[in-house]
């Protein structure tokens, strides 16, 4: 083989090498590019979760009141034909539409001195216009051998499930549960408070009703707390004669 034949054999095993050398460069580079997009994505997401960022269920209180008394409203209220029950407030009057029935036929049927509230009157104002909904949880205890056989028959027609508790059990009482729905809608307080405060007497303890609405919102760990709303009552709602109860709630 001549001199030049060697050279020329020797410049193309050269050119090839050269070649699959920047074949595999080329490879490497786009490896390391879709390397470092994926890097990329990843510090942005690692930078987003260092703010900490969720979305949660806040839950806002609008307003707590002191219940004065219990009572039905002494006329028709306008645009609401089905209230028949009022939780009288010290700053507001809160109509019951729903289960107001159910709640006035307990209160005026069982003896008073008997009942119990058995949860904290927490009413839920889903949109805050001035609606609320909720639960009322009532119980009913005495002496077993004082209980008649019409006072059975009444907790049938009324739901009362039998709610006996150990602490019943040794003083030989039995004890019966009620609970109802109710929806309402918020009124300004009652026009005849002042004659309500002076002439019936204050429950057996302070009770509070307090309302509450809620919201999805994405909260950030360095963002400042939610901003306190205010309850909203009706835009037609006037004031109104309450007429009470007589009875009293027992301390839980």
């Amino acid at each position: 083989m001549t001199k030049n034949a060697r050279t020329i054999r020797k410049k193309e095993s050269n050119n090839s090498a050269l070649k699959a050398l920047s074949f595999k460069t080329v490879i490497a580079g786009a490896s390391l590019a879709a390397l470092l997009a994926s890097s990329g994505c990843a510090t942005s997401s690692l930078l987003d979760s260092g703010s900490h960022v969720s979305t949660t269920t806040a839950k806002t209180v609008l307003s707590e009141d002191q219940i004065v008394a219990f009572g039905r409203p002494a006329q028709a209220l306008p645009k609401m034909p089905n209230a028949t029950m009022v939780i009288v407030g010290e700053k507001n009057s809160y109509v019951l539409t729903q289960g107001g029935t159910e709640m006035v036929n307990l209160l005026t049927n069982l003896t008073p001195k008997n009942i119990q509230v058995d949860n904290e009157m927490n009413f839920y104002v889903p949109n805050n216009d001035g609606y609320f909904q909720g639960e009322m949880k009532l119980s009913y205890a005495k002496l077993k051998d004082e209980f008649k056989r019409s006072d059975y028959q009444f907790f049938l027609q009324n739901n009362g499930k039998e709610c006996t508790s150990a602490s019943d059990q040794r003083i030989n009482a039995q004890r019966f549960c009620f609970s109802v729905p109710v929806k309402g809608a918020i009124y300004p307080q009652v026009s005849n408070l002042s004659i309500i405060q002076s002439n019936y007497r204050a429950l057996s303890k302070p009770y509070t009703v307090s309302f509450y609405t809620q919201s999805q919102q994405n909260q950030v760990s360095r963002s400042g707390a939610n901003t306190a709303q205010k309850l909203v009552l009706l835009p037609f709602a006037l004031a109104f004669d309450v007429v009470t109860f007589p009875f009293q709630l027992l301390e839980q």
